[in-house]
């Protein structure tokens, strides 16, 4: 192996100087919230906090046993999980169906689904055709207007046009039909897509809390997690006298609080991304590789 130059390994060692910096600065914001979340706020000083000060779990304790972070909890786990299945489902099959060429009007179908990328109705048209399909202050309205999504569309049917069509000839000439090839063939080779696309979904449907304040604000039992988070910041004080006169906690704080409940809704995106990081890194690579 040829020996690196001067020049060569200097720039190495800078390059994984500015790396080493890069993940400290982005990872140190998420460790001073979970340290801060178990550590005694009588004890933490102002300034860095490299570990946890006095271990101390009261702000988990306050937060686990309140009904309305268990059922919030319980809806964000639902609409994340209901949400990104139907999504796959809908979109996938639909991306199946426009990456047919022999397909009678696919053209225009390709052309009206791009057109809804750049033009939209706004909110009001939005809310009043929403309020008309009888979806507010109800669960479907998380679900049923993200069914469809224009871009993860397109991706997957980039990523099943590169799929050899020998494939699904030799399945059609042993008897299979449009449905049992898309459902046998392109759903499992298309399983990097898929995750990718499942992984961007289910984060945006875990961290969603607008769609809370415009179709369901007035049903405070579909207030997914995030909306919670959001009401609970915003009267934290009250919260925190209520926590401590029921509970008999006197080492619980605004902020110990704060940074407990956003370390509860961080955890489902830390165990759902290890399991589909090995399809992570092919599925955004869609499109970039074009024979």
């Amino acid at each position: 192996m040829r020996r690196a130059s001067p020049l060569e390994a200097t720039f190495d060692l800078f390059n994984s100087v500015l790396m080493l910096l890069i993940v400290i600065v982005m990872a140190y914001p998420f460790l001073f919230v979970l340290f801060y979340s178990v550590s005694d706020p009588s004890q933490v000083k102002p300034g860095l906090l490299l570990w946890p000060q006095g271990l101390n779990f009261s702000s988990y304790r306050v937060l686990l046993r309140n009904p309305v972070i268990l059922n919030a909890a319980f809806i964000s786990v639902a609409r994340s999980v209901i949400g990104t299945v139907a999504m796959l489902a809908v979109t996938a099959a639909a991306a199946y169906g426009i990456s047919k060429r022999n397909l009678i009007g696919v053209r225009f179908f390709r052309v009206f689904f791009t057109l809804t990328m750049y033009f939209s109705g706004g909110i009001i048209p939005t809310y009043l055709l929403i309020k008309t399909l009888g979806l507010t202050n109800s669960f479907a309205v998380y679900i049923v207007p993200n069914m469809v999504n224009v871009f993860n569309m397109i991706l997957i049917r980039t990523y099943i046009e590169g799929i050899p069509p020998s494939l699904e000839e030799s399945a059609i000439m042993v008897g299979a039909n449009e449905l049992q090839v898309f459902r046998y063939i392109i759903i499992p080779m298309s399983t990097p897509v898929l995750a990718a696309v499942g992984l961007f979904t289910f984060v945006n449907q875990w961290n969603a809390f607008i769609d809370v304040q415009l179709y369901n604000y007035m049903s405070p039992d579909l207030y997914p997690l995030q909306y919670v988070l959001y009401n609970f910041l915003m009267a934290q004080s009250q919260s925190v006298e209520q926590a401590k006169r029921s509970l008999n906690l006197s080492a619980i704080t605004p902020q110990s609080l704060k940074t407990a409940i956003t370390v509860i809704t961080i955890i489902p995106v830390f165990l759902i991304y290890p399991v589909l990081q090995k399809y992570f890194v092919s599925g955004l690579m869609i499109g970039s590789v074009k024979e």
